[in-house]
């Protein structure tokens, strides 16, 4: 049945291509889709024959409302739908889960002296873009790699080629220091275009431009140019052995392939150019319950070519799909060339297209037993502390502070947030300690509580166990009451963080216990024997990894504070220590504290020093 309002919207619906977007009695958007032709399309959903999918039949009774906006051409349907389904994440739509979570390579193409960095976002500005790697330790490992063959850019200092010195990775290989002149404009473009090309997998004008500046360099006896291109070579050649050749011809190709099971779905892309399998990532699909093959892969291909950094000249699918001469029409205009879409029947491309398909089976039945045992091990975990601990009720949300600091120099405090067992990033929080002189970790730990709980108290608090749902999104964190506090330390730092709870009244209210660094034990206030927490039990390891979560905030906040900038300097402030001593010294060992450990003989044989240097540079590291 349709209520007098839909009745209406459907009489007056246009006959042209569009988007449509159904809404619910919350005037939420849950469902989007595009016609031809609008009036055909959003009334088919009304017709008896649709009740009988499942998914159609659940999303008519909840339509309350119905927009379109109307489109000049499919095309320009399509690019709107993709947009809307980005904005609103209609649950009655499939959809890519979580995209945000693929970092790519962006190379800084349109400044005069690119940079290279990592990026979750992708722009129009004229960069270029290379992924999406399944981890950011997977495009930060791929950097580390590329930077030793094509010394890049890191900094945004203004490039003239006129400074007095250059930084670190310059003296250790790691940049080409178009800052001091070493190389000019022309020279860097060069390094960073063959960059561009090795990280598309087109490695062999790479290979041969290195050799011709090899050969012109030997010629002109510069043998130093030479042999740092002959082993830029070299380590290319051992990156491309180890690339599995999976077709003769030089093709640049994504070999698209899908598995499904109990309503989840996994896409697994397999990324192949010129006939080289360079990387491979998987995609979780969410919304495919009661939806067919075709809409499913049609979806992916939509969302996923929308924000893909590239898109090669072909794309290899298991089946045909819905809407195939408009999203090849679309692809067309983003690539500015023709792209082709197959479905083999034989030969190696549907060998391929088989593995891809049994990776995604594999992975998809990996990531549903990892996330049933990841839930009963956080529930597990969650009762053990209940019952450890002999709290009220189970800590839903969970507080750890912890103080990072040097000497006394920035100290900062991290606190990190756990709802039902799992980091909640959007929660947790970093304090510039402001009041407290020197290393005094008890006073810093009542300077961060402090601000935590009135922070806390001017927002008028709650508590978290009256929450439906621990991890939903909430407008302000402060304003909740932790179930549980942990304090990185003993005893010492348990009682310094009672005195902030005594002053906010709040004692009785909040559970909290210190953990020691040593035995990881549990002091609770007012026992003087700790609680043991079993090895290996679930409530001990979750308490372990909130522990390391909150140093490894705090940690990184602190690094971020004292800058690069004392690193460097521990070496310019040693008498008799000159840039060309400084530079054979990080070359032999790699860092100032692989320095600092080496004894006076070690660094008396680097070429330069002398034991009388190498005594200075002990005593003053």
């Amino acid at each position: 049945m349709t209520t007098p309002k839909i009745d209406q919207i459907l009489k007056n619906l246009p006959t042209k291509p569009g988007v449509y977007l159904h809404k619910n009695a919350q005037d939420k958007v849950i469902y989007v889709g595009k016609a031809i032709n609008l009036r055909s399309r959003v009334r088919s959903y009304f017709h008896k024959s649709a009740q009988a999918n499942d998914k159609t039949r659940r999303l008519v009774q909840e339509i309350a409302d119905i927009e379109f906006i109307v489109a000049d051409s499919e095309l320009e349907a399509l690019l709107l739908e993709n947009t809307l389904i980005k904005k609103h994440q209609p649950r009655f739509n499939v959809r890519l889960k979580d995209d945000k979570r693929y970092p790519y390579i962006k190379v800084h193409w349109q400044e005069p002296f690119p940079r290279v960095t990592t990026t979750r976002r992708l722009l129009n500005d004229g960069a270029r873009y290379f992924g999406p790697y399944t981890a950011a330790w997977a495009a930060y490992q791929t950097l580390d790699l590329i930077r030793k063959i094509f010394p890049y850019l890191t900094c945004t200092r203004n490039i003239d080629g006129n400074d007095e010195r250059a930084c670190l990775y310059y003296h250790i290989g790691r940049c080409a220091a178009p800052c001091i002149g070493a190389v000019n404009q022309e020279e860097y473009r060069r390094i960073i275009d063959n960059l561009c090309n090795f990280l598309g997998g087109n490695t062999g004008p790479v290979v041969a431009d290195l050799r011709r500046h090899m050969d012109a360099a030997a010629e002109g006896l510069d043998f130093e140019r030479a042999a740092q291109l002959r082993d830029q070579i070299k380590a290319i050649d051992q990156i491309v052995e180890k690339q599995k050749v999976v077709n003769a011809a030089t093709v640049d190709e994504d070999v698209v392939a899908f598995a499904r099971s109990n309503g989840d779905a996994c896409v697994q892309v397999f990324f192949i150019r010129s006939g080289k399998l360079v990387g491979r990532d998987y995609f979780i699909l969410e919304g495919t319950a009661d939806e067919d093959s075709d809409e499913i892969m049609t979806s992916f291909l939509k969302q996923f070519y929308d924000q893909a950094a590239s898109i090669p000249p072909q794309i290899v699918l298991p089946q045909d799909v819905d809407e195939l001469l408009i999203i090849r029409d679309w692809l067309k205009s983003k690539r500015g060339a023709n792209v082709v879409m197959k479905v083999p029947r034989r030969g190696k491309q549907k060998e391929l297209l088989e593995m891809a398909a049994e990776n995604a089976v594999e992975t998809l039945n990996h990531l549903r037993a990892q996330w049933a045992a990841d839930e009963n091990k956080q529930t597990e975990g969650l009762a053990e502390l209940q019952q450890s601990l002999d709290l009220p009720e189970a800590p839903l949300r969970i507080e750890c502070y912890d103080i990072s600091t040097l000497q006394g120099t920035n100290t900062v405090g991290s606190m990190v947030v756990f709802a039902k067992g799992v980091p909640r990033k959007s929660d947790y929080r970093r304090f510039k300690i402001k009041t407290v002189q020197g290393q005094d970790d008890y006073a810093s730990i009542q300077e961060m509580l402090r601000r935590r709980f009135k922070r806390m108290t001017d927002e008028g608090y709650q508590n978290q166990s009256k929450i439906e749902n621990p991890k939903s999104k909430i407008d302000n964190a402060w304003a909740l009451i932790p179930n549980l506090i942990i304090i990185d330390g003993g005893k010492g730092q348990l009682n310094a963080a009672l005195e902030v709870l005594d002053e906010f009244e709040l004692r009785d209210a909040v559970p909290i216990v210190g953990l020691a660094k040593r035995e990881e034990e549990l002091f609770l206030p007012g026992q003087s024997e700790p609680v043991m927490l079993p090895r290996k039990s679930q409530g001990l390891l979750l308490v372990q990894r909130i522990r390391d979560e909150a140093h490894r905030f705090g940690v990184t906040y602190h690094r971020k504070l004292r800058g690069k900038s004392a690193i460097r300097s521990s070496l310019d402030g040693i008498p008799g220590i000159g840039p060309k001593r400084r530079r054979e010294l990080l070359k032999k060992f790699g860092s100032i504290e692989a320095i600092r450990l080496a004894g006076v003989e070690e660094l008396a044989a680097v070429p330069g020093m002398n034991k009388k240097a190498a005594e200075v540079v002990k005593e003053q590291l």
